[in-house]
């Protein structure tokens, strides 16, 4: 078990890695079971959001308008997690994402990690739902759902209230004791810039149909360009 870690939450354009997009991280901060710090900001992903996000977060594209890149948050909340473990609910959705934004950086992120989601798969199987909000109710602890950082809040809350339940059964099993940080792996395969192929197909499918978008097509990388392309012959298909 460990008393010191940084517990983690993203709010997200949607649930792929490689092509979405950080819109809210929030952290909060425990040494020696004490929290010692809080961090959160809203994350510009240069693109428009969803209705569905909108509806899901309550977060709009005008509050993002005027936030910061993640290329620009990078440094502060890198110096904020310092070389802590991360603590999250299904916390290897959350390392995905920061460690794909680090690779667009340059920049390496490696961590360990601990998450209360496999706990709870473990040790509350009787439960209908093991989601964040769901354990949030058994167990009484306050929770906003999908705003980041109350949801780092309350998966720190419910971390506790794992710890004080299952950690003497869970110390049994050594080396797979759930309550130790683990290596937290997400592989990434570098995605190049758009190709010239893509370029023209996309120039011509906006020309076709009168359309004006949102980002740069110039700075789109290649599963973006795709991902646009899909997008743009799924709407308009005669």
């Amino acid at each position: 078990m460990t008393n010191t870690f940084v517990c983690i939450d993203l709010e997200t354009t949607g649930l792929q890695p490689k092509t979405d997009k950080i819109i809210e991280i929030g952290v909060i901060r425990v040494d020696e079971g004490v929290v010692t710090g809080e961090w959160e900001s809203l994350v510009n992903p240069e693109r428009k959001l969803e209705e569905r996000i909108v509806e899901l977060t309550g977060i709009r594209d005008e509050q993002l308008a005027g936030a910061k890149k993640i290329s620009e948050l990078f440094p502060d909340l890198l110096t904020f997690l310092g070389e802590r473990p991360l603590l999250g609910h299904s916390v290897n959705f959350d390392f995905a994402f920061l460690k794909r934004a680090a690779a667009g950086e340059k920049l390496s992120f490696e961590r360990q990690g601990i998450d209360t989601l496999k706990i709870a798969r473990k040790y509350l199987q009787d439960l209908e739902s093991r989601s964040l909000g769901a354990l949030c109710k058994y167990y009484g602890i306050p929770h906003k759902a999908h705003r980041a950082l109350d949801d780092a809040r309350a998966t720190t809350a419910l971390y506790r209230k794992l710890v004080d339940e299952f950690y003497e059964k869970e110390a049994a099993e050594g080396e797979k004791n759930l309550f130790v940080p683990k290596q937290l792996h997400h592989p990434i395969k570098r995605d190049g810039p758009i190709t010239i192929p893509q370029k023209e197909q996309l120039y011509k499918l906006l020309d076709r149909h009168k359309l004006v978008v949102d980002y740069e097509i110039e700075s789109l990388t290649r599963s973006e360009a795709t991902k646009k392309i899909h997008q743009l012959l799924a709407e308009y298909r005669q």
